[in-house]
C-alpha cells in the first residue's frame, strides 16, 4: 500500500511539473495540454511583438521598461521595491493603449461611406466628443471635447467614424493645433464635401499643473474649410449648433 501511495503522487507531481509540458509535445501530433497550449500562445505572441518592433526600429517592451526604470532611480526612487517592481511594465502597456493611434490609418477608417441619404444636404454635426491626448511636449494629458461637422455633396460617413477618427490623432503625442488640422484635412480629403468644421475646445495640464499652474483654463482651436470659412450664415449655424462660447466644464479636466 505505501508503494502504491508513493507512486501514485510522484505521478502526480511528473503530471503537473514542467517537464510533463515539454514531454506531451514530443509525443505525436494532437498535444491537448491545455497549460503548455496557453503558454505557446503567449510565447509566439510576444516574439511576434517583438518581430514586429524590431522591423520597424521601435523599441522592444523590453526597452520600455528598462527606460521606465531609469527614470524612477533619476526620480529618486527604487524600482525594485514592493510598489515599483511591477510599474515599468504597466507603464510601458498604458503607454502602449494612450499611443495606439500610431497603429491605425485615419484614411482606411474613412474609407466606407454612403450615397443612399435621399438628398440630404444639411449639416452633419457630431459635438461633445470626448477625448484624451498627451502634450508632445511635456507628455502630460490634454483632456478636453471635440465638434466635428461637414456639409455633405453626395456622400456621408457613419457617426462612429468620426469620433475614431477623433480618437487615432488624440491618441498620439500633439499639440492641439495640429491635431485641429488634422482632423478637418482627413475629412475634407476623403469625403469632398462642401465644407467642413473641426473645433477643440481642451485642458492642459502642462499649464494647470506646473508652469503658470492656471486650472481652469481651456484652450479652443478650430478649422474652417469650404462653406464654413466662406459663408458666414453656415459658420453661424454651425457654432449656434455646438453651444460654442456657453460656460459649461470640460470634461474631468
Amino acid at each position: 500500500m505505501r508503494q502504491s501511495f508513493i507512486f501514485t503522487n510522484i505521478v502526480q507531481l511528473y503530471t503537473l511539473s514542467p517537464l510533463s509540458m515539454l514531454m506531451c509535445c514530443t509525443r505525436e501530433r494532437g498535444c491537448d495540454c491545455m497549460r503548455h497550449e496557453r503558454s505557446g500562445e503567449l510565447m509566439n505572441k510576444r516574439d511576434n511583438e517583438i518581430s514586429a518592433e524590431q522591423a520597424s526600429g521601435r523599441p522592444t517592451q523590453d526597452q520600455a521598461e528598462e527606460a521606465v526604470r531609469t527614470l524612477i532611480r533619476w526620480a529618486g526612487d527604487n524600482p525594485d521595491r514592493e510598489g515599483l517592481v511591477q510599474t515599468p511594465a504597466r507603464v510601458a502597456r498604458a503607454y502602449r493603449e494612450f499611443f495606439s493611434g500610431y497603429e491605425s490609418d485615419p484614411m482606411q477608417i474613412l474609407a466606407t461611406t454612403f450615397s443612399e441619404v435621399d438628398g440630404y444636404d444639411e449639416m452633419v454635426v457630431l459635438k461633445d466628443i470626448r477625448f484624451e491626448s498627451y502634450c508632445e511636449h511635456h507628455m502630460v494629458p490634454i483632456i478636453g471635447r471635440a465638434h466635428v461637422a461637414y456639409l455633405p455633396e453626395h456622400r456621408v460617413v457613419g457617426i462612429s467614424k468620426l469620433a475614431r477618427l477623433v480618437d487615432i490623432y488624440a491618441k498620439r503625442l500633439q499639440i492641439q493645433e495640429k491635431m485641429t488640422v488634422q482632423i478637418a484635412d482627413a475629412l475634407n480629403t476623403v469625403l469632398q464635401p462642401k465644407g467642413v468644421a473641426v473645433i477643440l475646445e481642451a485642458a492642459h495640464q502642462c499649464m494647470s499643473t506646473r508652469g503658470v499652474h492656471k486650472p481652469g483654463a481651456s484652450l479652443v482651436t478650430s478649422r474652417m474649410l469650404g462653406a464654413f470659412r466662406d459663408d458666414p450664415s453656415t459658420r453661424r449655424e454651425f457654432l449656434s449648433i455646438v453651444g460654442h462660447g456657453a460656460n459649461t466644464p470640460l470634461p474631468n479636466s
